[in-house]
């Protein structure tokens, strides 16, 4: 299959650009008012499309016409044949030459850019297909021009539990543990106390190592610590966990020791010493987990709210990632893929539930963008996808002017970055 892969690869690449297809619809209000919407965009836009819904105007929908071939689809469809059925987005760069107008009629030109791989991925062995795409008004004068690129993967085989179903990985608990595994359950991480001398015990144990007292309660600990030392784990597989992930021993305020997984950061950014606080994960309908992540790291996100919630651009913007969010934004953007929509599909696809769309991922990073800097108009968006952003979750943005046109902007899940962008401005903003 490599080899034919390839030799495909190579033909698209010298075969050049595609003829200019018609975009289905013109730019219109409808689309607009349903992205904005369900993007919580507030900007005026009365004449003009958000720069960021560029690719809206030329996605396909639910029902594409034997016409509106993408240059990439006999690559992907190769890689699918061969098993690597899998497919996250992995970067977007748009330009914008200006902003379409409402009642535009746009053409798009494809030309295909190439396929590297198989690449070791934390999400299974994969190939990266890469295409250029660019839009043009009835003038035939370019108006935005993109760089997209994908991941075709092959799903790890150990997946995460579904819905509703039992971890495989259950602790054994007794008379001695029971306390521990009640204060996780209420919120609480509880560490074992002698009731005679006030020693401090993990693991939980039956007798005093200082006095050999049979007695003892428990103390709550704070919940903050720091890394005391580290592996990162890569085999075997663990239900539920997509390697390399780290697990760590964590030095309590208390003084104590405990194990657990570091989330919400690279492998490669922990480092012994590092501050961490405490989150809990749940893992089943009955099971959960005391795990560790950056002490700076964005808050857990509170019960999910029924609509987006964004606190001021000064603050981050919050958005709280519930699946009306998710499936919304997807529908807005015309992006019907499976694993946007779908949690029994998106878990078969190795995923362990259905996620944001990059479509919409820009569409926040341009929605930041204009809060944090009123009035501004975009030159070019640029967007690399690390940690998906899943549902429950919630991604707040923040961001840096790095000058009077530049801002660099990150998106942050518990799992880590979701985004990292840069986002240029037009003239003097």
């Amino acid at each position: 299959m490599h080899d034919e892969l390839m030799a495909l690869a190579g033909r698209l690449s010298a075969a050049g650009g595609q003829a200019a297809l018609p975009c289905p619809d013109p730019v219109n209000a409808a689309m607009i008012r349903n992205w904005t919407q369900a993007l919580g965009d507030t900007g005026t836009w009365d004449d003009v499309a958000p720069p960021a819904m560029i690719q809206v105007w030329s996605m396909p929908g639910l029902a594409r016409r034997p016409d509106q071939k993408g240059v990439a689809d006999d690559p992907l469809r190769l890689l699918d044949e061969a098993g690597y059925t899998g497919i996250v987005a992995t970067n977007c760069d748009q330009t914008y030459d200006r902003y379409v107008k409402v009642g535009e009629r746009l053409w798009t030109r494809m030309r295909f850019g190439g396929v590297t791989g198989p690449k070791k991925t934390a999400m299974g062995e994969g190939y990266f297909v890469t295409w250029y795409q660019s839009w043009y008004d009835e003038n035939d004068e370019r108006v935005a021009e993109m760089l997209f690129r994908v991941l075709k993967f092959k799903p790890n085989k150990q997946q995460p539990p579904a819905a509703g179903g039992r971890y495989p990985l259950q602790p054994a608990i007794g008379r001695d543990t029971a306390f521990f595994w009640d204060g996780v359950n209420a919120g609480e991480l509880r560490i074992q106390r002698c009731a005679d001398c006030g020693a401090l015990r993990h693991p939980p144990g039956p007798m005093c190592a200082k006095c050999q007292s049979p007695n003892r309660d428990y103390v709550v600990a704070s919940g903050r610590g720091e890394v005391h030392s580290y592996v990162v784990h890569h085999h075997p597989p663990v239900p539920g966990r997509t390697p390399p992930f780290v697990v760590a021993v964590v030095e309590l305020e208390e003084g104590v020791r405990i194990v657990g997984n570091v989330n919400g950061c690279a492998p490669e950014d922990v480092e012994v010493g590092m501050p961490v606080r405490l989150v809990f994960e749940r893992m089943d309908d009955e099971l959960v987990l005391p795990q560790w992540t950056p002490a700076d790291a964005p808050p857990p996100p509170e019960e999910p709210a029924a609509e987006p919630v964004a606190e001021s651009p000064a603050d981050g913007l919050r958005i709280d990632l519930t699946p009306t969010f998710i499936i919304s934004t997807a529908i807005a953007t015309r992006d019907f893929m499976p694993v946007h929509h779908d949690p029994a599909l998106a878990r078969a696809q190795g995923s362990k539930d259905i996620f944001v769309n990059i479509l919409t991922s820009v569409g926040l990073v341009q929605r930041y963008a204009l809060e944090t800097v009123p009035g501004a108009a975009l030159e070019s968006v640029e967007v690399r996808l690390g940690a998906p952003a899943y549902a429950g979750d919630a991604l707040t943005l923040t961001g840096d002017r790095v000058d009077e046109r530049t801002l660099r902007v990150r998106g942050a899940v518990s799992l880590g970055d979701h985004l990292t962008a840069t986002v240029r401005f037009r003239g003097n903003a």
